[in-house]
């Protein structure tokens, strides 16, 4: 008995619902049967094989799901053991419990899942035998095949299809519905029940009656329209060749296991090669021999579902405009406009542009202004083909501007009012026109009349062409019926409702986002990925359907990280919960050495512990907490020996591992310090990053001697670093040197300053500013602050004014010109002529000024005889004799400061511009 395979309880169970059934004699051979084909209820010792249902056995008593049902009682039938029983009735117990562990650990970390144990299929098997023609065209990978694949493995994944209208799970046993725009899959009574209510919603919100072979539905998800006589009544497969499709453990779900042989988009004439699929059908792999686009390029062979290609030559077809070829590269379609330019003509022939060559018709939007066939008139239009004036407007009979007198005058004449009635119906439609005969519109009617309202409520006495709109609003019921019109003044026809639908949708999750409605509302258009515990395997499920469905099972490596301080975990699938503990030796450096931990690994132990409260008072007090903490365990130590050195590296003692420690021999350390001049004082130490057994490390004495070494040449300053091996830094200390024009001391760094040499010392020396030395010519030096002797009066590139004699005439000259004599500034005839002016004026004024003196002192005479007499008349006199002070002399003091502070600053300014 125990050499014998037994068949697991779970792999045992049928699903009927009816009586046992009484399998085959012991007596009969029995045919080898495949075991993925064996899906039904094991036979048991008796004969009988065992159901899953209530139905009842032979005797009428009923049956329970999971027991095997009795024989009729026999007289022959051996009595068993109260031992034997117990071990019989225990074993498919422990069966059970067994699987639905492993289940829990393995799947989904014990959820509450749906189970779909049922519907697990071998997908790689199922989908090589799908593509099994398609691959022998163009191969496992072909092209544009990915998306096919996707709807062929979602079709048996668990709980990856799902019907949109129910939120149910599509099994695949269910009778479903395939949309041919979307594919997507609906349970076939969820989408009868969903047509019928389009097509009841359609009759009721229209006010004729729609025929039945009119009436539309839409798919609930990509809103495809169908007629009514396309609503499925009957479940066929994918390829819609078989009815009712059994399942097959081989085939996909749905499908017949026949070729599609459906005409394949784009249309090129062939059919689909793969077995009956879900989804679309994949590109087409047939080979054909096709042109490129421009057809200059020898046919070549390709895949018919990619026979449209590009050569890359230069199209070369004639453009629209007829002059040129196209340029572009083999392309697709018609050839693009031309882009090149050339001198058009208008329409009229008046205007002349530069524009694109692919319209070479245009207007200059100016009058024609050609002469008419009447010969009195031109043509008013605006730039146009010729030819196309039309005869004269005015010409021909005629009618006064109410219609009712007709004249046959010439075209020059225009045409009298004829003094009637207008009577020209008025834009109201009811009355006419009450003015004599016009030119123009007519007014709007004033007539007063009795008016209805809109919703024909209310009346009321207006002005004709105005309209009545009452002030009540609708109390009707929109097509939604859920809310009112509160439209002022409805004539009946309600508008269509404007507000947010807002109700929630199926999945639970969303609010319909659609204008309110009546009927159901579409399903949630979202879809919801469900991945599994490390996120490379995952699955899309429709909105709603995330919180039943199971995560896919993944046949990757666990990902999460270890507990411990191992690298990586013992191997196992990657899963839901927690991972089981860590098998592997612990192989951890024990503490004080090197040596390794040779136990089972214990740094992540999962560890009980309740929670510390004193004694309970009584049963009323709840009880401590108890929970599962992680706790990491010592390394135990170790006990090998192991010679170990003194801390400055002198003598070499053994001690037990687990007691190895540091040491001081007490001699000095001796190790040469990082000065490179000096040793270390201290006792034995511990020595760290030293390079080499004879240097010193972080924790030897730091040297705080100051740096001895010799300066180099000019330098007066010593080193300001502590005592260092490396050669001293370049001394950053400050040195005072004249400039070359001595009118700066400059500051320079000691170091930069002896480093230097001579020509180098004269370039330090320079301070960068104007030579402010003058030269014989008056002006000053046009050189930077240099060495040596200024700039000759030769070259000196400063203006200076010259005048002519007469100084009249003035002029600006080099000062090199005027050092050299070459500028010279003669008089003109015109200087002759304004001096001979200027002496005759001068002449003139001084004989007036002798008249004016003559007459003043013989007014002065006279007032002085008059006024001889009289002392204050003669202090008066005094007074006015006196002479009066002139500008300068009142002003002489703030002129010499003024002009003093202008001299000052005109000379800051020259020496900031020459510096610049």
């Amino acid at each position: 008995m125990a050499s014998q395979q037994q068949t697991p309880l779970y792999l045992a169970q049928g699903k009927g619902r009816g009586r046992g059934r009484r399998g085959q004699q012991n007596s009969q051979p029995q045919q080898p049967v495949p075991s993925a084909w064996n899906s039904g209820p094991p036979v048991t010792a008796q004969g009988y094989r065992t159901g899953n249902g209530f139905g009842r056995n032979d005797n009428g008593k009923a049956n329970r799901p999971g027991r095997t049902t009795a024989p009729p009682q026999q007289q022959d039938v051996p009595i068993k053991s109260a031992e034997e029983r117990f071990q019989e009735a225990s074993k498919p117990l422990k069966e059970s419990v067994m699987y639905h562990m492993e289940a829990a650990a393995g799947d989904d970390g014990g959820q509450g899942y749906e189970s779909s144990s049922d519907e697990d299929l071998d997908d790689d098997k199922i989908l090589s035998t799908t593509y099994e023609a398609y691959a022998g065209q163009i191969g496992d990978n072909g092209e544009g095949v990915d998306k096919s694949k996707q709807f062929l493995r979602d079709a048996w994944l668990s709980g990856a299809s799902g019907c949109l209208v129910c939120l149910g799970k599509v099994k695949r046993i269910d009778a479903i519905w395939s949309c041919s725009e979307c594919h997507c899959v609906l349970h076939l009574v969820c989408i009868q029940k969903w047509a019928q209510q389009c097509t009841m919603l359609q009759d009721l919100h229209s006010d004729e009656s729609i025929p039945s072979s009119k009436a539309m539905w839409q798919c609930p998800k990509c809103r495809a329209d169908y007629r009514m006589a396309a609503c499925p009544r009957q479940y066929l497969c994918f390829c819609g060749k078989e009815k009712d499709p059994p399942a097959h453990p081989w085939l996909a779900p749905h499908t017949c296991g026949q070729t599609c042989e459906k005409p394949l988009r784009p249309q090129c004439g062939h059919k689909c090669l793969l077995l009956c699929h879900p989804g679309p059908c994949p590109p087409c792999p047939k080979m054909v021999r096709s042109p490129c686009y421009c057809g200059q390029s020898t046919p070549q062979t390709r895949r018919c579902s990619t026979r449209q290609w590009s050569c890359g030559q230069i199209c070369q077809r004639p453009l629209t405009c007829g002059q040129h070829m196209c340029q572009t590269p083999c392309h697709s379609g018609d050839c693009p406009p031309c882009d090149k330019t050339s001198q058009q003509r208008c329409m009229c022939g008046k205007g002349e542009q530069v524009r694109p060559c692919a319209s070479p018709e245009w207007s200059c939007d100016k009058i024609c202004g050609k002469v008419l066939s009447c010969g009195s008139h031109t043509c008013e239009k605006e730039c146009h083909q010729q030819g196309q004036c039309g005869d004269c407007p005015r010409s021909g009979q005629r009618t006064c501007p109410c219609g009712k007198t007709k004249f046959d005058l010439p075209c020059t004449e225009d045409i009298p009012n004829c003094g009637d009635t207008c009577e020209k119906l008025l834009s109201c439609g009811i009355h006419q026109c009450s003015q004599r005969c016009h030119t123009g519109e007519c007014e709007k009617c004033r007539q007063m009349c009795t008016k209805k309202c809109r919703c024909g409520l209310r009346e009321r006495s207006v002005l004709c062409h105005k309209e009545y709109l009452c002030d009540s609003k609708c109390s009707q019921m929109r097509e939604c019926t859920r809310h009112q019109c509160k439209r002022k003044c409805c004539d009946g026809s309600c508008p269509p409702c404007e507000q947010s639908c807002g109700r929630q949708l199926t999945c639970k999750n969303h609010k319909c986002q659609s204008r309110c409605h009546s009927g159901m509302c579409y399903p949630c258009p979202e879809i919801v990925e469900i991945k599994c515990f490390c996120g490379n395997t995952t699955i899309t499920v429709p909105c709603g359907r995330e919180k039943v469905t199971r995560p896919p099972r993944c046949s990757k490596k666990c990902s999460t990280a270890p507990d411990c301080h191992h690298p990586t975990r013992d191997h196992h699938r990657c899963h839901f919960g927690r991972c089981p503990p860590c098998r592997q030796m612990c192989a951890q450096p024990l503490l004080h050495c090197s040596h390794v931990c040779p136990k089972v690994c214990h740094s992540a132990v999962l560890v009980k512990q309740v929670e510390n409260k004193p004694a309970p008072a009584g049963p009323w007090e709840a009880k401590p907490k108890a929970m599962l903490t992680m706790v990491n365990f010592p390394c135990p130590p170790c006990e090998v020996p192991i010679p170990t050195e003194c801390l400055g590296k002198h003598e070499v003692t053994d001690l037990p591992c687990s007691s190895v420690a540091p040491f001081s021999c007490g001699r000095l350390c001796g190790r040469l310090l990082d000065c490179g001049n000096h040793t270390c004082g201290l006792a034995c130490h511990i020595v760290t990053g030293a390079q080499k057994d004879h240097e010193s490390g972080r924790e030897c004495a730091q040297c705080e001697e100051g740096c001895s070494k010799p300066r180099p040449k000019g330098c007066t300053h010593t080193c300001l670093e502590p005592c260092h091996p490396d050669p001293c830094p370049t001394c950053q200390q400050g040195v005072r040197v004249r400039c070359h024009c001595h009118m700066m001391v400059l500051h320079k760094e000691c170091g930069l300053w002896t480093a230097a040499n001579k020509q180098e010392k004269k370039k330090l020396m320079s301070c960068d500013g104007p030579c402010p030395k003058q030269l014989t010519c008056g002006h000053q030096c046009s050189k930077i602050c240099h060495d040596g002797e200024c700039s000759k009066p030769q070259d000196c590139t400063y203006k200076k004014a010259i005048r002519c004699s007469c100084r009249r005439r003035k002029k600006e000259f080099l000062c090199k010109e005027i050092h050299t004599g070459s500028a010279k500034l003669e008089c003109d005839d015109a200087c002759k002529q304004a001096k001979d002016k200027k002496e005759k004026m001068k002449e003139d004024e001084r004989k007036k000024q002798d008249e004016e003196e003559k007459k003043r002192q013989q007014r002065d005479q006279e007032e002085y005889d008059r006024l001889m007499g009289k002392n204050k008349r003669r202090k008066q006199r005094k007074r006015s004799q006196t002479k009066e002070l002139t500008f300068y002399e009142k002003n002489k003091k703030l002129i010499i400061i003024l002009s003093t502070s202008a001299v000052i600053l005109a000379a800051i300014v020259a020496f900031y511009l020459s510096k610049s």
